[in-house]
C-alpha cells in the first residue's frame, strides 16, 4: 500500500521543483544604463545623417607615382609642409646613373655638331693646297713631255705608242689635278648643311632624352601638392604610413601619406535618399560626436555635392542597409574644431519642414 504513494509523491515533489525553478528564474531583470546618453535632435522636425569630420581641404592621399623602395621620409605626423616640400624620396642610384649617361651622350652629340660647324679646320687646308699645286707640277711636267714627244715622232725619232702613252699620262694627270682642285674647294666649304642638320637633330634627341630621365628622376620625389581650392599657406601631416625601406607601388586606394587644412574642419554628411525631399541647404544644421551627446556642435552649410551615391561609411546600426544611396552634403564646423579629429564620426540633425 505504502508502495503504491512512492511514485506520484516523487513526482509531485519533482513538479513543485520545476515549478519554483522557473518562476525564479522570471524575475525582471535590472536594465543597466547605457555607458552614455543617446545623441538627440535640437530640432522638433529634422532630417538626421551619420557625418564623417574631414579637413578643409578633404583628405588629401598621397601616393606614388612609381615603384620602388623609400630612401627617406622626410615628413613626421602633425607636422606642417608648404606646397612643393619634400614628403618622400625613392631609391634614385638607377635614375642618377641613367641620367649620368644622357648627359654624356649628349656631351658627345654637342661636340659632333661642333667638329662640324668648325670645319674646316686652318690645319687641313696646307696640305690640300700643297697637293693640288703638286698635281699642278705635275701636269706641267707630264705636259711638256707630251709637246717634247709630238715633235719626235714627227721627226722619226719617237714611236706612236709612246705618244699615246704620253698622252694617256697627261689625262691622269689633269684627272689627279681636278680631284685636288675639287677636294681643296670642298674642304673649304665646310660641312655639309645636311650632315649639320643630322647633327643637331641628334643633340634634339640626346637633349629630350635627359629631360625624361631628369623629370623620371623628379618623379622619385614625392612633393606636397598645390591645392588650388585653399588658401592655406601650409598643411598638416594627419598620417604617415610609410617608411625607409618600405616597398610601395601605385596601386589606387592605398594613403601613403595624408594632409590636409585642418585650421577649420568639416564634416561630409550622409543623407538618405528617402529624406532628400525634406532637406533644406538653408535650414539650421548641428552636431554631436558619438560619445558625447552633451556638446553640440553648429555647422554651417557649405556645399551639397550634387551625385546620390552608395553609402560607403557604415555605422554598425542593426537597422543600417548597405543598399542605401545617400547625397552627401558638406558643413562646417563653426566652433570648437579644436575639441573634434578628422576622421571622427557625428551625428549631424538637420532642421526640416514639419510634414505634411
Amino acid at each position: 500500500m505504502l508502495r503504491s504513494f512512492i511514485l506520484p509523491a516523487i513526482a509531485a515533489i519533482t513538479l513543485l521543483f520545476a515549478t519554483w525553478h522557473v518562476i525564479s528564474r522570471q524575475q525582471p531583470v535590472v536594465q543597466s544604463p547605457p555607458p552614455f546618453a543617446p545623441a538627440t535632435s535640437p530640432y522638433p522636425n529634422r532630417v538626421a545623417g551619420a557625418g564623417i569630420i574631414e579637413s578643409r581641404t578633404e583628405n588629401i592621399a598621397i601616393g606614388s607615382h612609381l615603384p620602388g623602395i623609400v630612401e627617406t621620409v622626410s615628413v613626421k605626423v602633425g607636422q606642417k609642409v608648404r606646397p612643393g616640400d619634400p614628403l618622400f624620396v625613392l631609391d634614385t642610384r638607377q635614375i642618377r646613373t641613367e641620367v649620368k649617361l644622357q648627359e654624356a651622350k649628349l656631351a658627345a652629340a654637342q661636340a659632333q655638331f661642333q667638329r662640324l660647324a668648325d670645319e674646316p679646320r686652318k690645319e687641313d687646308i696646307p696640305p690640300a693646297e700643297a697637293a693640288l699645286r703638286q698635281a699642278a707640277a705635275q701636269v706641267a711636267q707630264i705636259e711638256d713631255e707630251f709637246k717634247r714627244m709630238d715633235r719626235l715622232i714627227k721627226s722619226d725619232a719617237a714611236t706612236e705608242s709612246q705618244l699615246v702613252s704620253s698622252r694617256e699620262r697627261l689625262a691622269a694627270a689633269k684627272a689627279q689635278f681636278d680631284r685636288s682642285d675639287a677636294e681643296l674647294k670642298r674642304l673649304l666649304a665646310g660641312a655639309w648643311e645636311a650632315d649639320k642638320a643630322v647633327s643637331r637633330a641628334g643633340i634634339l634627341q640626346a637633349q629630350a632624352e635627359l629631360e625624361q630621365r631628369q623629370i623620371e628622376q623628379e618623379r622619385h620625389r614625392v612633393l606636397t601638392p598645390t591645392v588650388p581650392t585653399s588658401d592655406a599657406p601650409e598643411l598638416e601631416v594627419l598620417q604617415v604610413n610609410v617608411r625607409p625601406g618600405e616597398a610601395v607601388d601605385t596601386m589606387a586606394g592605398r594613403s601613403l601619406i595624408v594632409l590636409g587644412d585642418v585650421r577649420q574642419k568639416r564634416v561630409r554628411v550622409d543623407i538618405d535618399e528617402h529624406d532628400v525631399p525634406r532637406f533644406q541647404p538653408e535650414s539650421r544644421a548641428s552636431g554631436k560626436v558619438r560619445g558625447d551627446s552633451q556638446t553640440e556642435y553648429p555647422l554651417r552649410f557649405v556645399r551639397v555635392e550634387p551625385y546620390i551615391i552608395p553609402k560607403r561609411s557604415l555605422t554598425g546600426d542593426n537597422t543600417e542597409r548597405v543598399d542605401t544611396r545617400v547625397l552627401q552634403v558638406i558643413y562646417e564646423i563653426e566652433k570648437g574644431t579644436e575639441d573634434v579629429f578628422v576622421g571622427q564620426q557625428m551625428d549631424v540633425f538637420v532642421e526640416a519642414a514639419a510634414a505634411q
